[in-house]
Order: C-alpha cells, then structure tokens, then sequence
C-alpha cells in the first residue's frame, strides 16, 4: 500500500500539477480506488498470476489501447518487446479508478521492472475534468515511485481521440496532459508526448491508424513502438 494515505499523497503532489487544495477536498471519483467485476476480475488476477513468476523487466499499464497489444499490436508487440521480459498489464474500459485499485492489489507485488510505460485517462474523459484526470495519473504515478523505487516510469500523453481538435474528449485529452506533464522530474518519471505522431499534419486522425478514432491499428502499434524507442531503450539501459 502506499505509505502516505492517499488524500495527503495527491495533496502532496497539488502544487506541483498547479490544482488548488480546495478543489481536492471534494474527493470525485478518478482518486477513489475501485474494482470492476466479471471478466475484468479474471484478467486482473491473470496479471498477479504472471508477476507472481518474477522475470519481469518491463511492464505496460493502461486501458483497451494498451490491452490491444494483444490484439491489433500483437506482432509489433513480438518484435519490440518479445525478448525484453515485457508483460501488459492494460484491461478494456480502465479508468484512473481502476488502475490505482489494481496497483494496490498485486498487478506489481514483489517485482522490480526496469522501467513502466503508462497511458491512462481517455475513458474518464467522458465524465471528469482535466484536473481531476490529471490526479487520478499523479495517484498512480505516487504508487509506482513508492512500490518500485528503481522503477523508472514513462509517462505517456493521453493519446488524441477524435477526428480532429474539434473533438470534445480530445481537448479534455490535451488539457489533462498539459496538468500532468508537471510529474516530469527528470530522473524516475519521463514524461512523453507521442500524441502528433498519430496526426496527419492538419491535427486529423484517420481509421487507417484509428479505425474507431479512438483504438489502434496495427499501423498505429507499429508507430507507438517506433515512438518511444529511443527513451525506452535509455530508461531500460539505466540505473
């Protein structure tokens, strides 16, 4: 568990994400830990299963778009990732709720990864402000830091959504982004803004990288990995 409860870790973390106090005191719903039911359960233990065999240097936590290495970005996955001890541990749906509920629950008990790639906060999109988003990352990002202290986190922009920056969700997107990208410190948390390289030069997002403008293609896997190389490779080589 974390060591600070959890209020007094996110107030810790408010002045560096520019959020006041006041706002926090309300408590909504993207800090507030929660678990889902039927499938969701049965994959959240297969990934405490998994860890639980140790052997583990690299880990992905996210929703459906990081789920999807498994589906669209299967043999990109392979490729990038098949020899790197690399596990998923995305599951469709996910919001900041979620994952701080997993991360508490064994999703990263008695491992020590080199490095955590995270991408979290389009599904809250819908029902929270940017700010609220912003913390629900900043929780996730405390639990990292405290539970895998030599964990090195690459902190990934919240991927644009939509056909183009008209597109409501998209502009929560950015706005949450420009709150949490503050996280960066330049030493265990890497904050990364793959977001353009998914855009047509006019801000426009195609179904031949998107299909539903929201979850990816196998082009698009092949253009996250190629993305996040370089500084994967560098948090991976470090220590």
């Amino acid at each position: 568990m974390i060591r600070l409860p959890r209020v007094a870790a996110v107030l810790a973390l408010l002045p560096l994400l520019g959020v006041t106090a006041q706002a926090e005191e309300k408590q909504h719903d993207a800090i507030k830990p929660v678990p889902r039911q039927g499938g969701w359960m049965k994959r959240h233990e297969s990934f405490n299963a998994r860890v639980a065999k140790g052997n583990v240097d690299l880990v992905f936590i996210g929703d459906s778009i990081t789920q999807g290495w498994e589906g669209s970005g299967r043999k990109v996955w392979e490729k990038a990732y098949g020899k790197r001890n690399a596990v998923n541990l995305g599951i469709g749906g996910d919001r900041t709720q979620h994952v701080i509920w997993r991360l508490d629950h064994g999703n990263i008990k008695d491992i020590s990864p080199k490095a955590a790639v995270v991408m979290i906060g389009t599904n809250n999109s819908g029902g929270n402000t940017p700010e609220q988003i912003a913390e629900g990352v900043a929780v996730i990002v405390k639990q990292l830091r405290t539970k895998l202290p030599k964990t090195k986190i690459l902190l990934l922009a919240v991927f644009p959504r939509g056909t183009n920056s008209a597109d409501k969700r998209r502009q929560v997107n950015e706005k949450t982004n420009a709150i949490f990208a503050k996280l960066d410190d330049g030493k265990f948390v890497h904050y990364l803004d793959i977001g353009p390289k998914f855009l047509k030069e006019d801000g426009t997002l195609t179904k031949d990288i998107m299909p539903d403008l929201l979850h990816l293609s196998e082009k698009g896997y092949g253009i996250w990995a190629d993305s996040i190389e370089a500084k994967l490779a560098e948090l991976l080589a470090s220590k």
